[in-house]
């Protein structure tokens, strides 16, 4: 398999991605916007690049990673954990890494936080590559095959990786059967404690087959030792088919409770959902109650909480019925309100990660094209005034 093109090729092409994305504009984006594209479908060997994460290291790089689609779009088939990285603040980027493979079978949902100690931590999930959701829901798909946690880390900001090493025992319980972390960026909090959200499926009742949004729970990953050990901390299964937890993302607010803030399949009132943890998200203060003021399509979407200015950020799609117009949004009390902060543009898009570069800047890792949402993965720098 390819593994993409040399560092100085790609940062030629992403150069000129940059510089030729219209004339129009043009002058605007050297003010106000840089963007670039760390991941485009068919690159590298990849039919499809999908579940953007971002972080940045203490020395100041940006690690981007998604998974790389070996056959297609698809959630399932041979999927690997793969990486770019950028030593200009995503402006550039270095060739592309695979950091986990499963074989032929898939290794995804990258999960990565950058720790105290400058250890880059990544939580990621492994099945087998036949595996689809549907069947791990159903209960079709056995043990050994269905979904799995694992764990790796980096200590020379994301140029080797260790071994990954299976946790599956310390964070899933045997009777769930879909299992998925984040997807995008987990969090470590002021204390220490590593917070993974993540989500699962619950057995079906009745003449239920599994696959109904009902039985979508919601819970999260703690870790108090740095990554060596893990439990599991809240957990919100509530089948009423009201509000039922998907994919998730987490902020640690100023005053140090959790805000955990997730995709809702399920009728309630919008598409979100949120929930408040004072404990470092052993326990929630109320179940996920739903949170309307983010409209949207069913997606993911991202949290990232600034500390100056004090200002908490979502980032997800906004046109209510479908995956497009990619957005971030701010709340100034602590995710009960929200208002557009800016608004990217109005082509297709889906899942995103947030990052803060530097003390003016903010990254913005979203899947986007012409098209589809699906055709690329990119980068965009935002300076924080433009936030409004």
């Amino acid at each position: 398999m390819s593994m993409g093109k040399s560092e100085q090729t790609e940062q030629a092409e992403n150069t000129g991605h940059a510089e030729n994305a219209g004339h129009a504009d043009q002058a605007e984006r050297a003010v106000t916007v840089e963007t670039s594209v760390p991941f485009r479908a068919g690159d590298g060997g990849y039919a499809s690049f999908r579940i953007p994460a971002v972080v940045v290291t203490h020395s100041g790089t940006v690690l981007a990673f998604c998974e790389g689609r070996v056959g297609s779009q698809e959630d399932f088939g041979n999927i690997d954990v793969v990486l770019r990285r950028s030593v200009d603040g995503g402006r550039t980027w270095g060739p592309l890494q695979v950091v986990g493979a499963n074989g032929a079978d898939l290794a995804g949902n990258p999960a990565p936080v950058v720790l105290t100690t400058g250890r880059i931590l990544l939580v990621q999930i492994r099945n087998a590559a036949e595996a689809t959701e549907n069947a791990i829901r159903r209960g079709e798909v056995a043990a050994a095959d269905g979904r799995r946690v694992w764990v790796q880390h980096s200590d020379d900001d994301g140029l080797t990786w260790s071994t990954p090493r299976e946790i599956t025992r310390q964070t899933k319980e045997p009777h769930w059967r879909w299992y998925a972390t984040t997807p995008g960026h987990a969090i470590q909090l002021s204390g220490g404690r590593i917070v993974v959200p993540a989500n699962h499926s619950l057995p079906p009742a009745g003449s239920d087959v599994g696959t109904e949004g009902r039985y979508n729970g919601g819970h999260c990953l703690l870790s108090d030792d740095l990554g060596q050990t893990w439990r599991i901390g809240y957990v919100d299964d509530n089948p009423n088919g009201y509000v039922n937890v998907n994919e998730t993302t987490a902020a640690e607010l100023p005053d140090g409770r959790v805000y955990f803030n997730t995709r809702n399949d399920s009728p309630a009132p919008g598409t979100r959902a949120d929930a408040h943890s004072h404990d470092g998200g052993e326990s929630l203060a109320k179940p996920f109650r739903p949170q309307a003021c983010l409209t949207g399509p069913v997606v993911e979407g991202s949290l990232l909480q600034l500390r100056d200015p004090d200002l908490l950020l979502y980032s997800g799609p906004a046109e209510p019925g479908f995956r497009a117009l990619m957005c971030v949004r701010a709340s100034h009390d602590g995710g009960t309100t929200w208002h557009v902060a800016h608004t990217v543009d109005g082509l297709p898009a889906a899942y995103s990660d947030l990052v803060r570069l530097d003390a003016d800047t903010l990254g913005l890792l979203y899947e986007t094209g012409d098209f589809s949402a699906y055709e690329t993965i990119t980068f965009r720098r935002v300076p924080l005034h433009l936030l409004n």
